[in-house]
């Protein structure tokens, strides 16, 4: 993928970002919330597996 084309996917995703937070305050944070638990569950389940492998 070009440069350029990263360049603009990253900024318009970074202002949609501040856009969501500044106008869907309560929205933004659910969603956060959604990924922050997702990436806990993974965690947790890496983790299980990791010390199951182990003993």
């Amino acid at each position: 993928m070009p440069v350029l084309v990263k360049k603009v996917l990253a900024w318009g995703s970074l202002a949609f970002l501040i856009y969501f937070m500044a106008f869907r305050p309560e929205g933004a944070a659910e969603m956060f919330r959604a990924i922050g638990g997702a990436l806990m569950m993974m965690a947790q389940g890496l983790g299980d597996f990791l010390t199951r492998l182990m003993a």
